[in-house]
């Protein structure tokens, strides 16, 4: 208000007609007042707060080598950052859901599923089977430790159950849930190039109820941590069908049923309360014949008309060619 009252009178007194020394000369008459910026706040209240609002920060020294620093001075400034110095070793927690591999993997017998158990090879299969039982109840035991309900009539039947909802999954490419029936070793076998295809599977019946071929179990790491692994021999009847991007059959039949034997490796954390039976692996015995590849599909380019004209003069140089030989020959004879 005051300096606004002080220009007005100024602004007067230069309007104003002066005589004698007081007169102003034509040259101060054209001069204009400057008014300048007054940068102190006109309320002093939060004066404080103002000044609290700017927080000074320490700039990083991007020149400095941290290699010249000593380790206590390291020390000193991640304790001022609020970070745990490193240590020397490495400790990371982890934990084991499943093993690597099949421990002890069960060898089937040649010939198994054709055999009657009345011929000579049928007798030294039941033989060779009831020499490895021991082992085999000795690891069931071992499971009744943590199961106590443990019934391998009843496992059967749970690993038929798992057995199928797999290929389901599998079927339907459900991703996410299949690794609720599936280690993760056997995740990226079963799930190994199935993108851009179509699977229809079917399971139709049972020639052979399944059962418990071998079981084994054994210490990872520590005593208290105990796998348990059950091969289980499937001899089913089902139907199955691949077909490409392109809707074409690559594999297989929806119609014919085909008779398969499987020898299937279900796992469990014993230890883990909350452990579950899941697929860990598919034992393919040495003395199997190599399955034939399935047929694909490629997109054929379409040549030039340049390449065309070329391959169309040399088939018919070499039809001529093939004439002129034979001709040779008759004239000859």
């Amino acid at each position: 208000m005051t300096l606004r009252i002080t220009s007005l009178l100024g602004l007067r007194i230069l309007k104003d007609v002066h005589y004698g020394f007081l007169a102003a000369s034509p040259v101060n008459a054209n001069l204009e007042i400057v008014r300048y910026r007054i940068t102190k706040h006109w309320n002093p209240k939060w004066k404080l707060l103002r000044r609290v609002k700017v927080m000074p920060i320490d700039l990083p020294k991007f020149h400095e080598k941290v290699e010249d620093l000593s380790e206590d001075e390291i020390a000193k400034r991640l304790k001022k950052q609020g970070i745990l110095p490193t240590r020397s070793w490495v400790e990371r927690q982890f934990f084991i859901h499943s093993t690597g591999a099949v421990f002890e993997p069960y060898v089937p017998p040649e010939g198994d599923g054709k055999v009657s158990p009345v011929s000579k090879q049928g007798a030294m299969q039941s033989l060779r089977f009831l020499e490895k039982k021991s082992k085999t109840m000795m690891a069931i035991r071992k499971v009744r430790q943590f199961e106590e309900e443990f019934d391998t009539p009843q496992f059967c039947k749970q690993a038929s159950q798992i057995y199928i909802k797999m290929h389901e999954m599998l079927a339907a490419q459900d991703k996410e849930n299949i690794i609720d029936v599936i280690t993760e070793r056997a995740y990226p076998e079963v799930m190994h190039n199935v993108q851009n295809k179509t699977i229809r599977w079917k399971f139709i019946k049972d020639i052979e109820l399944p059962r418990v071929v071998q079981a084994r179990c054994t210490e990872v790491i520590t005593k208290e941590n105990i796998f348990a692994q059950i091969t289980v021999r499937f001899h089913t009847q089902q139907t199955l069908a691949i077909y490409d991007r392109f809707g074409r059959l690559m594999h297989g039949s929806e119609i014919i049923a085909k008779d398969v034997l499987e020898y299937v490796v279900f796992e469990k954390h014993l230890s883990n309360q909350y452990g579950v039976w899941r697929i860990h692996a598919k034992i393919i015995p040495d003395w199997l014949p190599p399955k034939e590849p399935s047929l694909l599909t490629y997109k054929k380019h379409k040549e030039p008309e340049e390449k065309k004209n070329e391959t169309k003069e040399k088939t018919v140089s070499e039809v001529k060619t093939i004439e002129q030989s034979k001709e040779e020959k008759l004239a000859l004879a």
